[in-house]
C-alpha cells in the first residue's frame, strides 16, 4: 500500500501531532507526516538569523514568515491530506490562511477544533472534508479513508 503524505498545520502548543503520529502508528497506517517547524522561537527568528537583523518588527515578522512559506507550501502542495488544528489559545491565522490554500488547491482537509470555534471557523469548516474535535477522531478517519476499517465507539 502506497503511503499518504499527511501535512499536520495549526496550532503548536499542545501535544495533538504526537497524539495523531502515535495513533496512526499504531493502527498500522501507511501515512508519513510532515508539518510547519514547530519551535516557536526558530519559527519566529529565521528570517533575521539567516538575512540579517530588522529594527522594525513588522520586517523581522515578515522575513520570518516567507521563509517560512516556502517549507509550508511546498509541503501542503506535496500532501494527500491536510489536518488543520485550531487551539483555544491564540488566534491563528496563519492556520486559517492553510486551510484556504490547501482548499484552493482541491487537498481534502480535515479541521480540528473546539465547540466554541465553531462559528468563528463556519466557512473554514465548510470547506473541509471533516470537521473532528480531537486526534484520536482524525486517526479513525485516517484508518476508514485509507483501509475502509471502521471503528465504532462502544
Amino acid at each position: 500500500m502506497t503511503n499518504w503524505r499527511v501535512y499536520l498545520s495549526g496550532e503548536i502548543h499542545t501535544d495533538w501531532r504526537e497524539r495523531i503520529e502515535s495513533g496512526a502508528k499504531a493502527a498500522g497506517l501507511p501515512v508519513e507526516f510532515s508539518a510547519p517547524v514547530t519551535n516557536h522561537g526558530f519559527s519566529d527568528d529565521c528570517g533575521v538569523a539567516i538575512l540579517g537583523d530588522e529594527e522594525n518588527a513588522f520586517w523581522k515578522d515578515r522575513k520570518g514568515a516567507s521563509i517560512n512559506a516556502i517549507r509550508t507550501r511546498t509541503l501542503i502542495e506535496q500532501a494527500d491530506v491536510v489536518i488543520v488544528r485550531f487551539g483555544d489559545q491564540y488566534k491563528q491565522w496563519n492556520a486559517a490562511f492553510d486551510a484556504g490554500y490547501a482548499s484552493a488547491l482541491g487537498k481534502p482537509t480535515i479541521i480540528m477544533h473546539g465547540p466554541d470555534h465553531a462559528h468563528a471557523l463556519k466557512e473554514v469548516d465548510a470547506a473541509a472534508q471533516a470537521v473532528a474535535e480531537t486526534p484520536e477522531q482524525i486517526v479513525a478517519i485516517l484508518r476508514y479513508v485509507i483501509s475502509g476499517e471502521l471503528t465504532t465507539k462502544s
